[in-house]
């Protein structure tokens, strides 16, 4: 869309000195201030997951306007990074939302989250005046079932460095440089014991939900999909829509244009009001 305009932004974060949440706003046409006006708000998952690639291709294909950022402590925020630090990250979340509501005018109508972003999406949706009128949210390769973290070989192996040194240092790649987070046993134990199962009982019953997950996910099990499937496909009037890749790994790496068609088509049925929980895809013979 030639008339897309991007503004990268900067949000002072009221409970950091010196840290701001930094983001892109995506406007199809700018306005300061646009009261009313519906945006997407898109989540980053946490550092050292390439999942930039396919959030940045959706922002700019989305047809409304749209704000992806990263928690603190990831990328171009500023702050420390936690593992367990997912209600930092809700917080994030509604600094963010508060920002974009004062300053702009803006009503959230769509969610999309990926990984950690999900986590914290959904309990945002389900605790938050803002979160329950929401329209639609992607789950990308959201996890239910925190322990599972647990049990993967690289965090066992973080386990024992933590025996002797009393901490892991995580090493990923974030934007194509070596970073540095030091992992602490607290850290591991507080997200482990981070509550989803809100989602039975606290989603909100119109909110139509598309979920996205890799059958080569080893990061997340894709049985997590069908959990969630579970606990949000008896809503009334809202839907789900469960949509699994085969082949496809937690970061969807190589089929970014393809999870952003999928997104795109979903949220165009959306708004058409022609969506019906279920399998995404029904019907359609396509590549078998």
């Amino acid at each position: 869309m030639a008339n897309r305009i991007s503004t990268k932004i900067y949000i002072p974060h009221p409970a950091e000195t010196d840290c701001s949440i930094v983001g892109v706003l995506e406007q199809l046409s700018e306005a300061k201030p646009c009261p009313g006006r519906r945006i997407a708000l898109i989540l980053h998952g946490a550092a050292g997951h390439k999942d930039y690639l396919f959030l940045k291709r959706l922002a700019l294909r989305l047809p409304m306007d749209s704000f992806r950022f990263d928690f603190r402590g990831n990328h171009e925020t500023a702050g420390i990074w936690k593992q367990g630090g997912l209600a930092d990250d809700l917080e994030d979340l509604r600094t963010v939302v508060e920002f974009l509501k004062v300053h702009y005018g803006y009503v959230i109508d769509l969610v999309v989250g990926h990984s950690r972003g999900s986590i914290v999406s959904f309990r945002w949706i389900c605790t938050s005046e803002e979160g329950a009128n929401i329209s639609g949210f992607v789950n990308a390769s959201g996890r239910y079932r925190m322990k599972k973290l647990l049990e993967r070989e690289d965090v066992k192996r973080w386990q024992q460095s933590m025996l002797t040194e009393g901490y892991h240092v995580w090493s990923p790649i974030v934007a194509r440089k070596q970073v540095s987070f030091k992992i602490y046993p607290e850290d591991l134990a507080t997200f482990a014991n981070w509550d989803t199962s809100l989602v039975w009982d606290s989603f909100p019953a119109s909110t139509d939900v598309l979920t996205i997950h890799g059958l080569s996910d080893n990061a997340v099990p894709s049985y997590d999909a069908i959990i969630y499937a579970r606990a949000l496909n008896e809503r009334d009037p809202g839907t789900h829509s469960l949509h699994l890749m085969e082949d496809a790994d937690h970061n969807f790496t190589g089929r970014q244009d393809e999870v952003v068609d999928i997104i795109l088509e979903w949220w165009e049925k959306q708004k058409e009001s022609t969506l019906k929980s279920g399998i995404w895809m029904s019907g359609i013979r396509g590549k078998l």
